[in-house]
């Protein structure tokens, strides 16, 4: 009896947890758009960077939980921590999938490889979101083929109870003062960026012996780097295995929450800025989907739910003007026109200096 007591018990809880979550997709989700549920048992596939979507975690909203409750599409979320990695996944096919979340110089890439379906704005009823200055970018001049989804800008991450007085330049991972406190990026766009603002180059250099200067240096500083690193950056700052590294500027703020010694500067040589855009695969086997999927995370409230998990800059007005948000008038990720650092963006590099300067990344890594 006391086992089908407490059977009984459990059963009821569960019960109760399934039908209050029945309810919470449409309590708790202020939406602008009508969802149809035409598409029930299908499934999308998105590819996206690791850490870049709001999954449930810390009592925040579970985003493609609440897509699957609206809509009945099954997402199949598979995540990568590079553009390159994502960028030879997609190459080689394996994997069929449907969106992707790049950044501007991969998407370029996509788009002269002819990679990329046409995004058609004009069935995405929160498109008008959008801040204008994020539309009619570089890459995408005439808003074909993506839609933003965050910006951000890569700055330097220290333990300011370990580093107590910092020079504000990239110099820094280059210090003996920081020998095997130091990190440095594990992918080569990121890494060679790092020395060519040292060196006043052009992150898009057509010069390879721009190339070979940068990775002579990267080469000089090696031995005084604990590692390179992507996402295992997090572990070691916010334990303080390591105590200086390059990084994206949302991902800091999420390390700080966790470590609160850690601080962050923008190099005084100037930065890297990056739009992360959504867009979707030429060969995507669920495009009405995709459109749907799209159109969702543009919701106020999703665009929100994101932005507040992820820690970038949001493209969505519905977010920036929201004085609700945690991040609102934040002057790391929106910072004052007279304190924003010098810029590039990355754009796609020709096949032969980009082939030149993998096959040197190569190089510094096996050196």
């Amino acid at each position: 009896m006391k086992k089908l007591s407490a059977f009984a018990v459990i059963f009821v809880i569960l019960l109760s947890l399934v039908f209050s979550g029945c309810g919470y997709e449409y309590a708790e989700l202020n939406l602008r758009a009508e969802y149809a549920r035409d598409l029930e048992g299908t499934t999308l596939t998105v590819y996206n960077w690791g850490e870049y979507i709001s999954d449930g975690s810390d009592g925040m909203l579970d985003v493609n939980r609440e897509f699957e409750k609206l809509t009945g599409i099954k997402v199949n979320y598979l995540t990568f921590e590079s553009n390159e990695t994502m960028y030879s996944q997609v190459k080689n096919g394996g994997v069929n999938y449907d969106i992707i979340i790049p950044s501007d110089y991969m998407i370029q890439r996509l788009l002269n490889e002819e990679m990329l379906a046409k995004i058609d704005t004009s069935k995405l009823s929160n498109y008008d979101l959008i801040d204008e200055q994020y539309k009619n970018v570089y890459f995408d001049p005439n808003n074909e083929y993506t839609v933003p989804y965050n910006v951000g800008m890569v700055g330097i991450i220290y333990n300011s109870s370990v580093i107590k007085d910092i020079e504000h330049s990239w110099k820094v991972l280059w210090d003996k003062k920081y020998k095997d406190m130091a990190l440095n990026f594990n992918n080569p766009r990121d890494a060679f960026m790092t020395a060519q603002m040292i060196l006043g180059f052009d992150l898009n250099s057509a010069n390879k012996s721009d190339w070979d200067k940068a990775a002579e240096l990267l080469k000089e500083g090696k031995p005084n780097l604990q590692a390179y690193v992507m996402d295992e950056v997090y572990g070691k700052m916010e334990t303080g295995e390591a105590a200086i590294a390059p990084y994206y500027a949302g991902d800091y703020l999420t390390m700080a929450e966790t470590n609160p010694d850690l601080k962050f500067f923008y190099p005084q040589e100037g930065t890297n800025i990056f739009i992360d855009s959504v867009c979707i695969l030429k060969n995507a086997q669920n495009y009405d989907a995709a459109l749907m999927y799209i159109n969702f995370l543009l919701e106020p409230d999703i665009a929100t739910a994101n932005a507040e998990y992820i820690g970038y800059a949001s493209p969505n007005t519905a977010v920036i003007d929201n004085e609700n948000y945690y991040y609102y008038g934040n002057e790391i990720l929106y910072p004052k026109k007279e304190n924003m650092p010098k810029v590039q963006y990355y754009h796609d590099i020709d096949d032969e200096i980009r082939s030149y300067y993998e096959t040197l990344w190569i190089d510094v890594k096996l050196d």
